[in-house]
């Protein structure tokens, strides 16, 4: 569907519009209150692609009388579009290397290097407890390796060099 922002609608491949019909907030289980813009066909009437375009079979209502109907969150668009252009800049691509290189590699480390494959305690309290200090561990030896390698000031790997 091609959307029309001077209009707020959208336009169909049979070239019908789709208006605004309403807005319907929706509460998650968490408390979020997302708003969602509502888009009614006003008639799909002799449409030739009626059938694949209108969804769910179980409605009572039969298929001639029902009208194209779908829901917009136009927040959760417009962050998804920062989002995109956030981690597709130079810097994201960065980032994004960076993680792989770091993040991951950490449980790497752990499991193979430190041969460490099961917590040695039980109980929420003391695995969490075990993790932080596996966590300070690492993190020292990292420290330990970067200061052998005189690396101190350097917190990202470049792309050049990690390519």
């Amino acid at each position: 569907m091609q959307y029309l922002p001077d209009e707020d609608a959208y336009l169909c491949s049979e070239g019908r519009k789709l208006v605004v019909s309403g807005i319907r907030h929706a509460k998650s289980r968490t408390g979020f209150v997302s708003e969602k813009t509502c888009y009614t066909c006003k008639s799909c009437k002799d449409c030739p692609r009626k059938a694949n375009c209108i969804h769910g079979n179980h409605s009572k209502q039969p298929l001639d009388e029902r009208m194209k109907h779908f829901e917009v969150a136009k927040v959760f668009q417009q962050e998804r579009q920062k989002d995109l252009a956030r981690i597709t800049s130079e810097h994201g691509i960065e980032l994004r290397v960076n993680r792989n290189i770091q993040a991951e590699g950490a449980f790497a480390d752990v499991k193979a290097d430190r041969n460490y494959r099961r917590f040695l305690t039980k109980g929420h309290v003391n695995v969490e407890a075990e993790t932080i200090l596996l966590a300070m561990a690492h993190n020292i030896f990292k420290l330990h390796c970067k200061i052998q390698a005189q690396r101190l000031g350097v917190h990202l790997i470049q792309i050049t060099v990690a390519a």
